[in-house]
């Protein structure tokens, strides 16, 4: 399992564990409000009874302090008491400003009809009258309390995963540029050594065709050093010709590519096309994926290269025939760790996407791809 894996893997862990967490709190706040809801009705249920023994009681002896007791002791359940005609003919704990107004207590018993079966207070075997109620602001707070949580807690990982990922980020950059200078610097000194022995070799009787192919390497050590040394410190930019840039690139790696590749540049612009550009840094763009396009072909296909000039975007597409790209690994592919090689690093596009949208402001995205058909990378960079 690649180091990309690990990471999705972790990831999905958190979301399921949140879930869990948020489930299980739904459940037992679900439970506390069932009881309470009970225990609340149980409350309303004595105080028609104590409404019951008010209304029908004559006896004047009769000592009903119990009773009015419990009736005024309820300050949190809201209620509404109707009579026989369904006439609403008492209430309590509701919003004493708004009871002014005509039609509220009408909307309240609407809805506290819809809320809880009402209570049924028996006058006479003719008469019976109805209390109905809502469970309490407390009960309220309590079954939506589950659901607060649960987003206070999907915040806090969300803070979580943006300052765990500017931080990794942060320590990414650290390591390539960390990498990319020791890199240069360990290159510097055998690269030194190579062109001594290569002046050494000049002077002795071997064929010079031999000695331009080693200049030749030695001059792409010399370049990738440059590459290098780049990565981390702000590259240079200067106008270049894109459709130039590309030729050169693609005649560097067409030599080193197997003879069953086809490259070929399309420029519908007749004049030249000229982007702020560093050289070297685009170059290696160029080379990565073509590199990566003639794996996918197994050494057999085509790689064409479009240029389209949009007045303030240039539009570069490398398309190949390869096998093409899952939808849903478009943007993976540009992870660094992320590869499909048993033995790659997974650095390569990670690396071009740097190259291009930290050094060169651009974009690079997979612009479409089918299976078993090829795929297509576009990058945009501003003219």
């Amino acid at each position: 399992m690649n180091e990309y894996s690990k990471k999705q893997r972790w990831k999905l862990f958190l979301v399921i564990a949140a879930l869990i967490i948020g489930v299980l709190s739904l459940w037992y706040t679900n439970i506390l409000v069932k009881k309470l809801s009970a225990e609340e009705r149980k409350k309303v249920e004595l105080w028609a009874k104590a409404m019951q023994e008010l209304t029908c009681n004559t006896n004047e002896f009769q000592d009903f302090g119990l009773a009015v007791e419990v009736m005024t002791t309820n300050e949190t359940i809201p209620l509404i008491h109707v009579d026989e005609n369904g006439k609403i003919t008492n209430h309590r704990n509701l919003d004493s400003l708004k009871v002014e107004n005509e039609g509220y207590l009408q909307e309240r018993l609407l809805e506290m009809k819809k809320e809880n079966e009402p209570i049924e207070i028996i006058v006479t075997d003719e008469i019976k009258q109805h209390l109905y109620y809502s469970d309490s602001v407390l009960i309220k707070r309590l079954y939506y309390f589950p659901f607060f949580q649960l987003i206070v807690f999907f915040l806090f990982i969300l803070v979580a995963y943006f300052a765990f990922s500017s931080s990794r980020k942060a320590e990414q950059n650290q390591i390539w540029v960390g990498m990319s200078k020791e890199t240069a610097h360990q290159l510097g000194t055998p690269i030194s050594s190579l062109m001594a022995w290569l002046e050494i070799l000049k002077t002795k009787n071997i064929d010079n065709e031999s000695i331009n192919e080693l200049e030749k390497d030695v001059s792409r050590l010399e370049i990738i050093t440059d590459r290098f040394s780049k990565i981390g410190s702000a590259p240079t930019l200067k106008k270049h010709n894109i459709v130039e840039v590309l030729q050169k690139s693609i005649n560097y790696i067409k030599s080193r590519s197997p003879e069953k590749i086809n490259f070929k540049i399309h420029s519908a612009e007749s004049y030249e096309i000229f982007v702020p550009l560093n050289e070297q840094l685009f170059a290696w763009v160029v080379e990565n994926i073509s590199k990566n396009s003639i794996d996918a072909m197994n050494g057999t296909g085509n790689i064409d290269i479009i240029v389209s000039d949009h007045n303030q975007v240039v539009y570069v597409d490398f398309k190949d025939t390869g096998k093409g790209i899952q939808k849903s690994k478009y943007k993976t592919i540009f992870q660094p760790g992320y590869t499909t090689k048993e033995r790659g690093w997974g650095l390569g596009l990670s690396l071009t996407k740097r190259i291009v949208e930290v050094y060169h402001s651009g974009k690079i995205f997979v612009k479409n791809s089918e299976l078993n058909q090829g795929s297509t990378i576009r990058i945009a960079l501003k003219k």
